[in-house]
């Protein structure tokens, strides 16, 4: 299976729900809603649903779903 890429594992910490099932729906849900200028989302989100279509639920129950950035101190 295809690691996922930074931006994917971002974008599943906004829409996880617990499951991979869960999860897929939702990403599915918000890919419907997209206006046409919002290409490079729906890329994102095809790119992810695609590794979490290949990998079984015990796999998706090992990711470390936790977002990745950088709080700023004033």
């Amino acid at each position: 299976m295809d690691r996922f890429s930074i931006e994917e594992l971002n974008l599943m910490c906004i829409y996880d729900t617990g499951t991979r099932s869960g999860l897929m729906a939702g990403l599915e849900k918000i890919a419907l809603e997209l206006a046409p200028e919002e290409a490079e989302l729906a890329e994102l989100i095809q790119s992810a649903l695609k590794k979490l279509t290949a990998m079984s639920d015990q796999e998706y129950g090992e990711l470390i779903l936790v977002p990745d950035y950088k709080e700023e101190v004033d």
